[in-house]
Formats: C-alpha cells, sequence, structure tokens
C-alpha cells in the first residue's frame, strides 16, 4: 500500500462507520503517512483505541474497505500490540494526526516511539528504519534513555532493544 491507497482505505472505512472512533497507527503506515518516509507495505498496523469498538466489532467493515479498493483483507491489524508495553507513558504527547473525518481520526506514533517499537522488534528489516527515523529527527536520547530504565526493570527484550540501539547509533556514528 502506498500513501494515497492508505489514506483512500481511512477514508473508506471511515464512511463505514456508524461511531466514533480512533486508531492509534504504527509501523511503516505511520512512518509514510506522518513522516513521509518512502516505504511500502502490505498491511497497517493499527488498533481502535480510546474508543468503544475494537477490530472485532468492525470486521466487516474492513473487509468491505479491502474488496472496495483491492488491498489484502488484513489492511489493518492490531499485530503491533505485543509491543505496546515497551512505550513511555508520555507517548500520546508526541502523537501526530495524520486522518480524521467525520466518525474515525487515526493518530500515528512519534518518531522517539516508533524507534522504541523498532529496537525491540530487533528484526533485519528495522534496520533501515531505525537509521531513517533518526535521521528523519527522532531523537535518540529519549528512546535509549527509555529503553535502559525498562532494561534496569528487567523488562522482557529490554536488553536486546538497547543493544539494537547502540548498533545503529555505532552504525550512524553518533
Amino acid at each position: 500500500m502506498n500513501k494515497n491507497q492508505m489514506l483512500n482505505a481511512f477514508k473508506a472505512l471511515d464512511s463505514k462507520l456508524k461511531t466514533q472512533a480512533k486508531l492509534l497507527l504504527g509501523g511503516g503506515g505511520a512512518m509514510v503517512l506522518a513522516y513521509d518516509f518512502p516505504l511500502a507495505t502490505h498491511d497497517l498496523d493499527a488498533l481502535f483505541y480510546q474508543s468503544s469498538i475494537t477490530e472485532a466489532d468492525v470486521e466487516k467493515e474492513i473487509i468491505e474497505v479491502a474488496d472496495e479498493l483491492g488491498i489484502p483483507k488484513d489492511w489493518l491489524n492490531s499485530h503491533f500490540q505485543t509491543f505496546l508495553y515497551t512505550l513511555p507513558k508520555n507517548y500520546p504527547t508526541r502523537l501526530k494526526t495524520i486522518y480524521e473525518g467525520p466518525h474515525l481520526k487515526v493518530d500515528a506514533l512519534g518518531k522517539e516511539d516508533l524507534l522504541i517499537l523498532k529496537c525491540f522488534a530487533g528484526r533485519d528489516k528495522d534496520i533501515p528504519h531505525a537509521k531513517a527515523l533518526i535521521k528523519k529527527g527522532a531523537d535518540p536520547d529519549i528512546a535509549e534513555a527509555h529503553i535502559k530504565e525498562m532494561a534496569e526493570k528487567n523488562i522482557p527484550k529490554a536488553e536486546e532493544a538497547k543493544e539494537f540501539l547502540t548498533n545503529i547509533l555505532d552504525d550512524l556514528g553518533l
């Protein structure tokens, strides 16, 4: 999915909703829509938050959007939810609204928060994304301090995330 397809999918979903809903967007979709990264992705990592509805409540509408736009049926999924425990408590202060319609509002995670998620995911494909986030202005000090604090509390995967970020910073000469 490219930027236009993503926005068209949100607009189409918005037109089908009967109640107010908010989505929290992470992953490649957030990088593309909020920060103009030149990526394409097969799906959007998003979850309903501060809403009375869930992804399951609108599964039919999500599939209808997929059929109408010719995009994958799982174009909207909450898979990144497993990493939400890694976000700092103040992440809402960095949210960036990327779509707002009559029923649907979509907020993307801030650059530092995306960087933290990339560090915890720690996959090879996250290396160029993490570097690009820093080059686009993500403050590595915020991510580093948060990850270090989590490591000191023995939070799962924090040591690996700390090492991942250290390697990224070393590669960038920071």
